[in-house]
């Protein structure tokens, strides 16, 4: 009995050190990443918050740099809510053709854009509650939105990139995006919670890629416990 209670004691004691271990690690890779991109910000042109939500919509299954060529004539034809609100969905359909899946975007879109007009005078909320009643508007497009448009640090947008390198570096063992999430709030700092996934997007698009990491050029290699691996392969 007393060597049990002493194992799970000498255990509680182990724990706090492996989780402030992780805590430190996560600070000093956002460090070096600040360092390295000290430029990181969202990739979609925008300049009001009507702009970044239709965008972040386009953005699903598209690279950014595709959603920044169509929506430079897109949002010369489409300046507010209404506009998209009472277009044609064929019309719409012709424009965001190149982003894929247009059908369920261009429905999206609409549907969204009707709901701002129906509940919020045609004003993009500032609330995760008020974008999530949107239609085509999920979690990560809301922390996209509240973060990059409204300076909210409501939560952590986790995208393909940001789920890669969570799990590379040991900060999530999760594979659903909210999950990723909650794993990844205790441990980023709140004031880098925007900051945060611009930094691993820009670091997974310029090193730490999909199929071949550059492990050898990575400047957070040795924080890395998936650095070996790629290595020597």
């Amino acid at each position: 009995m007393i060597r049990q209670q002493k194992r799970a004691l000498e255990k509680q004691n182990r724990k706090p050190a492996v989780r402030n271990g992780l805590h430190d690690r996560t600070r000093e890779i956002i460090r070096r990443l600040k360092r390295a991109y000290p430029d990181a910000l969202t990739a979609l042109h925008h300049s009001n918050p009507l702009e970044l939500l239709i965008s972040t919509i386009l953005s699903a299954q598209c690279t950014d740099a595709r959603v920044n060529i169509v929506t430079k004539d897109l949002f010369k034809r489409y300046r507010s809510a209404n506009d998209y609100a009472t277009t044609d969905v064929k019309e719409l359909e012709g424009f965001i053709r190149s982003t894929g899946f247009f059908h369920a975007k261009a429905k999206n879109i609409i549907g969204c854009c009707k709901g701002l007009m129906a509940r919020h005078n045609g004003k993009v909320p500032d609330t995760m509650e008020d974008l999530l009643q949107l239609p085509g508007v999920g979690r990560k497009t809301a922390n996209v939105v509240l973060g990059s448009a409204f300076g909210k640090t409501v939560g952590i947008v986790v995208d393909t990139h940001v789920k890669r390198l969570s799990g590379r570096l040991g900060l999530s063992k999760k594979s659903d995006p909210e999950k990723i999430e909650q794993d990844l709030m205790p441990l980023v700092p709140r004031k880098d919670w925007i900051v945060f996934p611009h930094l691993f997007i820009w670091h997974g698009r310029k090193i730490c890629q999909a199929r071949k990491p550059r492990c050898s050029e990575c400047p957070v290699n040795d924080l890395c416990p998936s650095a070996n691996k790629f290595a020597s392969t």
